[in-house]
Formats: structure tokens, sequence, C-alpha cells
């Protein structure tokens, strides 16, 4: 840890205090004892860098419960009774009813050629790892002055501006503001109607009360005569849409009225040309032999 701190150079320090690490835990396999465990605690608070202590793992709740007790008191500096003070959890502590725990018999199986040999691995791994960056912190520094202000507050409203100053002032059309003294070039951009939904500069009066233009009141107007203008058109537009319907369905009409009527006509005169040949009398053949 002294070689990671080296090489990092943190300014705080985040520090997890897992108690699954501890001898009885239910799922973990160590074998540590409180004090063994707070040795992490000390030895991090040493380096004297702001410090938050978290909790985390741990299955056996007693024990849990003791070695969060126990780091907490080491992180303040206070020395704490290994005999527990009744309280209504005094039964869960049992049979021993002490803070520090026993380690168990398990066989210690981290021989030193093993921690040798990881230790040297951090450490080539550490060193791979970009150092701590060199530069150091510094507070923003505060805008510039903007003389332009101060030469207006400075002006004699008498005097003429020049040309060059009046330049200054006016704002390029690429540049993009939510200011009201350049809604008119954002609604010219944005492709709006000429005149429609345009922000009009605003005065006020000495008691404080905002006065609107007449350039509005014009503008209501002009929308109004537009958008009457534009209906009237459109009522134009189906009326001679409906007279050419008209026409052409009138036309179809009389079409089939001339036809039936033709057909009326050529009816009587087909019966009475039928009358005519039943009473025409038959043709008689003279016989050429009588005659002679």
């Amino acid at each position: 840890m002294s070689k990671v701190m080296e090489t990092y150079q943190p300014s705080a320090v985040v520090l997890q205090c897992g108690a699954d690490s501890l001898s009885g835990d239910r799922l973990g396999c160590f074998n540590l004892t409180l004090k063994g465990h707070a040795k992490c605690v000390d030895f991090v608070k040493k380096h004297n860098l702001p410090l938050l202590l978290l909790g985390g793992g741990g299955y056996t709740i007693r024990n849990v419960a003791r070695c969060w007790t126990y780091e907490t008191a080491v992180a303040l500096g206070n020395d704490i009774a290994n005999e527990l003070p009744y309280n209504d959890y005094f039964e869960y502590f049992g049979p021993d009813f002490k803070l520090h725990i026993s380690p168990s018999n398990m066989a210690n199986q981290n021989t030193p050629e093993y921690l040798d040999k990881i230790k040297t691995r951090l450490f080539e791994n550490l060193r791979m790892l970009p150092h701590a960056p060199g530069v150091q912190m510094q507070a923003i520094p505060e805008d510039a002055i903007n003389e332009d202000s101060d030469e207006e507050d400075k002006s004699n409203p008498d005097e003429r501006i020049s040309i060059r100053a009046s330049d200054k002032r006016i704002a390029p059309d690429n540049e993009y503001s939510d200011s009201e003294d350049e809604g008119d070039r954002r609604d010219q951009r944005s492709g709006s109607f000429k005149g429609a939904n345009r922000k009009r500069p605003r005065t006020e009066t000495a008691d404080g009360a905002v006065e609107v233009k007449k350039d509005e009141k014009e503008d209501k107007e002009v929308n109004g005569e537009n958008k009457d203008s534009s209906m009237k058109e459109n009522v134009k537009e189906l009326d001679k849409k409906n007279e050419t319907i008209l026409k052409s369905v009138g036309e179809s009409a009389g079409e089939v009225s001339a036809l039936s009527m033709a057909n009326e006509v050529k009816a009587p005169e087909e019966e009475k040309s039928l009358a005519r040949e039943s009473s025409s009398p038959a043709p008689v053949c003279a016989d050429s032999s009588k005659g002679e």
C-alpha cells in the first residue's frame, strides 16, 4: 500500500471495511481477528489524508457488529473495553460476551515465497501504470474586464458616437442569443412570416409599467388582414371547383335527356311505317298469256 500511495498520490481515500475476512465467517475462508482487520484502517489513517470508511461484506452478524464497533474506535483514536455492556441484543454475543474474537486453528497456507511473488508482480504492474499528474490544481481566473462597458458608462450622452464605436455594437448574423433585443434577427433566420410573432423592444415608463409600441398593433392588424385574404382566396377556389363539378353534371344530364327524347320520336315513326305497310294492297301479277 505504501507503493500504491506513492504512485497515485491521492488527495482522499475511500476504504471499504468488509468483514467477511474475519475468522468464523459463514462464507469467507479467512482467519483474521478484529485487531488484524483494524490494522488496515490504522495504516491508511497514518497518511493524514481525508478518509471515508464504508461497510462491506460479512455474514456472521455478531462478528460484523464487533468489527465495525472496534474500527470506529480506531478511526476516532479511542480505546474501548473488551467487555460488552449489557443491551437488548446481549445474548447474541455469547458464550464469552467479549468484543474481540479468537482465531481458529486453521492452517496458514500463505507461504513467504508466495507472498513475495505476489508483491513483485504488483510492483511491476504499478511501474507500468501512468504516474500521478504533475500539474498543480489552481483556481480558474476571473473573466477579463470588458472595456467597452466602461467606455459606455463613462461616455458623455451629449457627445456623438463614432462610426467605429457603433460598428462594435452590431452583432453578427451568425450569432445566436436569447435576449429580447435580438428577437428580430432570430425570427428572420428561422424563416418565419414577415411581421409575424416578432418581439419588439419594450420601454419602461417612470412608473415602471411596460408600454407596448404601436408596431405590435400594426403587426396584429397586418396578420389579421393576411388571414382574411387567405380565407377569401380559399373560398373562391372552392366556388370554382363547385361550378366545374355542376357544369360537368349538367352536361351529362342534358346528353341523357336528348337521347331519351330521340328514342321517343323514333318509336311513333316506326309504328306509322308498320301501319302503312299493313294497309297497302298486295301487288297483282298480270298474266301475259291472257292478255295476248
